[in-house]
């Protein structure tokens, strides 16, 4: 016997009824309306659809997330340009990397974890061929209530296994506008990764950036120790540093490009530091703290002992539960970073790196 059930997204719920596609993954229902303000994703759609106006070149392509990833606006705009595959993120890459190929600047917009999916497309389809396809990373990092399945905490560490990609990360609204607008100039392939959650500075429709839009910055000036990180972690960052101030002074680094390293610069903010800190929303095998790591053995940091201490999520399937409780429960707070920085300076330490000049 077969039974073969139809479902309906939001069955007795006529706010769900009427707009199934909204209601794709919800919280709990508290009788209150909760404004979230502006996220990466609708950063992203607003910037793709002014971008679109001056590029006719310019496509969409999703796998059944429309409004998820931020792409409504476009797909509204430009319905010509818009593309749909439906649970399908392999044929989305490829179909992406068919279009590049003819002279079209394809933008895939796919969640962190649905992207595992496509990985090998993205190698043979994409990486291989040298395409300019932009991937546009969403839910990257812990995204809370979705559970383990969703976490998206594997990209980097795959992502930058791939030779030729460029892989991006802002740290707020205004960099994903113009790390948007520079990957769409590029001839090769870029992925940026974004988190989902609100977003200062949320300036869209920025004009064509430079490329140092993408240069790493030394947010805030140190003279013990560098922490390294990126995307909103930077400000997490921030405030444990400041908060150890003046008895120790640690900088903060914004790297924004996650591939290639800049190992030119990391040298030069480390030079006559004693300690390095990095940080992440992602699993620490192979991922940002990896890529430190690999620079500092590669090319040397110009001093002979460097205390380094990686902070992010240990080698396990990160559990349900909300940003903010994930966070603390790893370690990834100011507070609990903060006591990491006086903690590393105190002899405690993670790894210890002897390193000369290359």
């Amino acid at each position: 016997m077969l039974i073969h059930v139809h479902t309906q997204k939001g069955r007795g719920h006529s706010l769900a009824e009427e707009s199934p596609h909204r209601y794709h993954g919800v919280s709990p229902n508290n009788g209150k309306v909760k404004d979230n303000g502006h996220s990466f994703s609708q950063v992203f759609g607003e910037t793709l659809v002014e971008l679109a106006k001056q590029d006719t070149r310019i496509v969409g392509i999703t796998a059944a997330m429309r409004d998820g990833t931020g792409l409504g606006p476009f797909a509204e705009a430009f319905p010509d340009r818009f593309f749909d595959v439906g649970i399908a993120e392999q044929h989305a890459v490829t179909l992406a990397a068919g279009m590049a190929k003819q002279g079209l600047r394809p933008v895939v917009a796919v969640y962190s974890t649905f992207l595992q999916r496509g990985y090998d497309q993205v190698i043979h389809d994409v990486a291989l061929q040298r395409l300019p396809v932009v991937i546009a990373v969403d839910r990257a990092g812990v995204v809370g209530d979705d559970g383990a399945t969703h976490q998206g905490v594997f990209d980097i560490s795959f992502l930058r296994a791939v030779p030729g990609l460029t892989v991006l990360a802002p740290r707020n609204g205004g960099e994903l506008s113009a790390m948007l607008a520079w990957a769409l100039q590029q001839s090769g392939p870029v992925a940026i990764r974004y988190p989902r959650a609100c977003t200062a500075n949320t300036a869209a429709g920025a004009p064509l950036a430079p490329s140092g839009a993408v240069a790493p910055v030394e947010v805030k000036p140190g003279r013990d120790g560098v922490v390294f990180t990126f995307g909103p972690m930077v400000d997490v960052a921030l405030d444990a540093a400041n908060s150890v101030e003046p008895e120790l002074s640690f900088a903060v680094v914004n790297m924004r490009t996650l591939k290639p390293v800049d190992g030119d610069f990391i040298r030069g903010v480390l030079r006559g530091k004693k300690y390095v800190v990095t940080l992440e929303d992602h699993v620490l095998a192979g991922g940002f703290g990896s890529s430190i790591l690999e620079i500092l053995q590669e090319t040397g940091a110009g001093e002979s002992l460097l205390r380094v201490e990686r902070l992010g999520y240990p080698d396990e399937f990160i559990p349900h539960g909300s940003i903010e409780r994930i966070h603390e429960e790893y370690g990834l707070t100011a507070p609990q970073v903060a006591q990491v920085l006086r903690e590393i300076a105190s002899g405690r330490t993670l790894q210890v790196i002897v390193s000369g000049d290359a």
